[in-house]
C-alpha cells in the first residue's frame, strides 16, 4: 500500500510514516523540510497550491499510484486576533486548511482508482476553541467541515476518516512563549500511539469506515 503523508518530517507525520513502514506499507512524505532519507519524499510548501499539487503528483507517479493520504502537516501562530500579524494568521489557514484541500484534490484521481482512503488531521481545538488560538481553531474547524463534506461526496468511492488528536509530545510547542506551552500536568500523548490509530483506520476492509477518531490524553482540557 502506498501512503502519502504530509508533515512527515516530524511529529505525528513522522510517527505515521514510521508506523506505515512497520506495517510493510510504503510511506511517501511531503514536507516543507527534508525528512529522514529512508522515506521517499518531495519537499513542498503546502501554503502554495501549485507546490502541493506537484508534490502529490510526483510521488504518486513515482510510486505507481496511491492507496491512502494522511494530511498531518500543521502550523500554529498563537495570540489574540489583533496581536497576530495578518500574514502569519493567514499562513495558518493556508497550510492547515487550504493545504489539506490541495493535497486531497490532487490525490483524488489516484485514490478513486485504488478505492483508497483519506485520513485528515484536525484537532480537539477544531471542536472546542480556546482564547489566543483563533487561527489554529479556524483552520481545524475548517478541516472538520471539509472532511465531513468529503465523506458525503466520496461515499462508495474513497474512504474518509477524520482524526481529532489532542496534545502530543512533539516539537509543535517549541519556540512558543511560556504561556502557550503545555505544563507538566498536561500528560501529552506519544505521537507513535496516535499514529497507531491512523494505521487502524487505513487497515479497515473496503466498505468498513472509521468516520471519526478522537485520540487525546485523559487530562485533555479541550475535550469534551
Amino acid at each position: 500500500m502506498n501512503v502519502l503523508i504530509t508533515g512527515g518530517a516530524s511529529g505525528l507525520g513522522l510517527a505515521t510514516a514510521e508506523a506505515v513502514e512497520k506495517e510493510g506499507w510504503r510511506a511517501l512524505v511531503v514536507d516543507v523540510r527534508r525528512p529522514d532519507q529512508r522515506f521517499e519524499h518531495v519537499t513542498a510548501d503546502l501554503a502554495d497550491r501549485e507546490q502541493a499539487e506537484r508534490a502529490v503528483t510526483e510521488l504518486a507517479e513515482r510510486a505507481g499510484g496511491l492507496d491512502a493520504v494522511v494530511t498531518a502537516a500543521g502550523i500554529d501562530r498563537c495570540g489574540r486576533l489583533e496581536d497576530v500579524p495578518a500574514d502569519d494568521w493567514e499562513q495558518v489557514i493556508k497550510v492547515n486548511l487550504l493545504g489539506t484541500a490541495s493535497v486531497v484534490r490532487a490525490a483524488l484521481p489516484y485514490l478513486k482508482r485504488s478505492r483508497g482512503r483519506i485520513v485528515t488531521c484536525a484537532s480537539t481545538l477544531g471542536l472546542r476553541p480556546l482564547s489566543d488560538a483563533s487561527a489554529y481553531s479556524a483552520s481545524k474547524f475548517g478541516v472538520v467541515g471539509l472532511t465531513r463534506a468529503l465523506a458525503v461526496e466520496l461515499r462508495g468511492e474513497v474512504g474518509v476518516t477524520l482524526l481529532v488528536p489532542g496534545g502530543m509530545r512533539t516539537a509543535f510547542f517549541d519556540g512558543r512563549p511560556e504561556q502557550y506551552k503545555p505544563g507538566p500536568e498536561a500528560g501529552l500523548n506519544d505521537p507513535a500511539d496516535v499514529a497507531q490509530a491512523v494505521v487502524f483506520a487505513l487497515g479497515r476492509p473496503v466498505g468498513c469506515e472509521i468516520r471519526e477518531l478522537v485520540v487525546c490524553p485523559d487530562t485533555e482540557t479541550s475535550w469534551p
